[in-house]
């Protein structure tokens, strides 16, 4: 009997092909890079605070995994410097990502939260989350501040990225200003003290007006005014 099934299969390549794919599919056992951490991964690749935390590296079972923004990284192929004693073990099982651009990484340091940081901070930390996206494997969402239970970004995400764009467009303004005036030369050495100079005109301290709104505070640079524009400096 099994014979003469086989021979009908084999004259009808159809239904043979359709068999033999079937036979494939379950001979193929798929491979994950984590462990028992992939069938989980699979179902929801949403964490929790506390789930999270158990990816800061001091189990050496699991991968070592950091948020920022609410983004998840699986940071294991830096594990010297994402690991228990590395140089960044302070950003792992965890969204710290204030601390990216504050510096600060101890006790309110290590939050998510950006309140009160300037269009240029937050801009720097939307780079950073960029660079774990080209620099490691995203594994999933934290829910929270940025994302909720269904892993949608939430108005707090949307503020943080049309804050940062707004940086990037003020940085592009200012840079168009100040080319049209040329900044001054300087240079320093223990011997002879500080020395700016400008190769066509003369040296002025000016305001950068577009500095408040990048960094919250006021800046002056030095530009160089031909003579004829030397009262438009005040």
């Amino acid at each position: 009997m099994a014979t003469v099934i086989i021979k009908r299969l084999a004259k009808s390549p159809f239904v043979l092909i359709t068999v033999l794919v079937t036979l494939a599919a379950f001979s193929f056992t798929p491979r994950f890079p984590f462990k028992s951490f992939s069938n989980s991964l699979q179902q929801q690749r949403l964490f929790t605070a506390e789930e999270l935390a158990l990816y800061n590296g001091t189990d050496d079972t699991l991968p070592v995994l950091l948020g920022i923004l609410g983004s998840v990284f699986d940071v294991t192929k830096g594990k010297s410097h994402y690991g228990v004693g590395g140089g960044y073990h302070h950003f792992s099982g965890r969204d710290a990502s204030r601390a990216f651009v504050s510096g600060n990484f101890t006790g309110d340091g290590l939050t998510d939260s950006l309140r009160g940081l300037s269009s240029t901070e937050v801009k720097s930390i939307v780079e950073w989350r960029e660079f774990y996206f080209r620099s490691y494997t995203f594994v999933g969402k934290l829910v929270g501040r940025y994302y909720d239970g269904e892993g949608n970004p939430t108005k707090s995400l949307k503020g943080v990225e049309a804050k940062a764009a707004r940086g990037t467009q003020l940085l592009e303004k200012q840079k168009k200003e100040e080319a049209k005036q040329p900044s001054c030369n300087s240079r320093w050495s223990q011997g002879e003290g500080g020395e700016v100079w400008c190769d066509d005109g003369f040296p002025r301290l000016v305001r950068r007006p577009l500095e408040i709104a990048l960094t919250g505070k006021m800046s002056k640079r030095c530009a160089c005014f031909k003579e004829d524009q030397l009262s438009e400096t005040g």
